[in-house]
């Protein structure tokens, strides 16, 4: 087999966020194909303990720590220059010995890079021969508009400098990689109207996928000690990741306090690693209770009355609810947790964008028997959503197909 390098701003291993899953099913398809030299960051210490779990799909593995407090920094100093921020922040000479050496070393031909972050390494003449596939997986850069939308003062100029950086960078990132790639068809879409017209065919997209086998009610997974107060819904997410927190500040403030008003005995659990501090601050209101990291999220879904998807910032594909679908539980989700998700008819699924709506859709799921809906939310995801099906096309775009 041949040699390939693969670069990712985030080490995939535990796949419990959204990226995280993302670049671990890359990883295992990729090693399927070719021998993988991986190169990534740590950025949680917990997650060292998990490298060895990554050695059995890698010819090498190369992982860098990545010290948020040095690395914002770093970032801050971008402000002097007409670059984005992200760059500095992924910035490491370490990093970029090792890619250097080792597609010497091995005459590498091929790179697929994961995230806008990690280009950096294989630009410039050097790499020029190398075939260079890049997932940027969202269009970050409207990413940071969005945020820039929800901020005042500084905060707002420099998110809003962020956008119009980073969108420059991306572009010209797509300029010299023979393929762009993205989490859905939307983003893609998004990414080709900012481009000249000549290097939109470029642009392509693998949907995200669900281990349908992992996220299966069905599955042996031991979900009797978990300590939820019934009934009660459920969130799953990073909540260090600021899209996160916003959207549950948004539903705890505006949707909780009326469901609860209806339904006295019902909890509210946040499920995810690195609360906040706003985050952990909603633990005051009645019924919200915050977990912090979990061993496994299938017991927290498993139980549950039914999952809320209430973001009201996001890019490409959300694998809550995708994860959440697999294990057969009804979803109340927003217009924008469900871009790019071309959800069919009939299934146990409601849109809300307000308040009122929100907690209307709510109600009436709660209101429905678990039979209605188990089937056939699960049934959807594993005849579109496993992984074998969206990432299909891999092999032939690192292979010099045409998107």
């Amino acid at each position: 087999m041949e040699h390939i390098v693969f670069l990712v701003h985030r080490i995939p291993y535990p796949p419990n966020k959204g990226d995280k899953i993302r670049s671990y099913h890359l990883l295992r398809a990729l090693s399927q194909q070719y021998r993988v030299h991986l190169g990534c960051f740590v950025d949680d210490p917990l997650d060292w303990a998990y490298a060895d779990k990554l050695l059995p799909f890698c010819e090498s593995l190369h992982c860098v720590p990545l010290k948020k407090s040095s690395r914002y920094l770093k970032g801050l100093k971008a402000l002097t220059s007409g670059q984005p921020i992200t760059l500095p922040y992924y910035r490491s000479s370490h990093m970029q010995r090792w890619v250097t050496e080792t597609i010497e070393r091995y005459a590498i031909e091929r790179a697929l890079v994961f995230s806008s972050s990690m280009a950096q390494y294989v630009d410039g003449k050097r790499f020029s021969h190398l075939k260079r596939v890049i997932d940027f997986v969202d269009v970050d850069s409207d990413k940071w508009a969005q945020y820039a939308a929800k901020k005042h003062g500084l905060v707002r100029w420099v998110y809003q400098r962020e956008y119009r950086t980073l969108r420059h960078y991306e572009n010209r990132i797509a300029s010299i990689f023979d393929s762009c790639v993205f989490v859905s068809q939307e983003e893609a879409r998004l990414f080709s109207n900012q481009l000249p017209a000549d290097l939109a065919p470029k642009v392509a997209h693998l949907l995200n996928g669900v281990d349908t086998g992992f996220f299966n009610p069905s599955a042996g997974f031991d979900g009797a000690q978990i300590p939820c107060l019934s009934p009660y819904l459920v969130f799953t997410g990073a909540m260090d990741y600021w899209a996160n927190v916003d959207a549950m500040q948004w539903f705890c403030q505006q949707v909780w306090p009326r469901l609860k008003q209806r339904h006295p005995a019902l909890h509210f659990y946040i499920v995810g690693g690195n609360p906040t501090a706003e985050t952990r601050a909603l633990e005051r209101l009645p019924g919200v209770h915050v977990t912090g990291r979990v061993q496994d999220v299938r017991p927290y879904l498993h139980r549950a009355e039914l999952v809320v998807a209430p973001l009201q910032i996001a890019r490409g594909i959300q694998n809550k609810v995708l994860e959440a679908m697999a294990m057969g539980k009804p979803v109340v989700a927003t217009s924008m947790a469900m871009e790019g998700i071309h959800y069919g008819p009939d299934l146990c699924l409601e849109i809300a964008d307000s308040p009122n709506d929100f907690t209307m859709a709510c109600n009436r799921l709660l209101a429905r028997q678990q039979p209605v809906h188990a089937n056939a939310n699960r049934a959807w995801v594993v005849n579109r959503f496993g992984w074998d099906q969206t990432l299909g096309r891999l092999p032939a775009l690192l292979e010099g197909a045409p998107p």
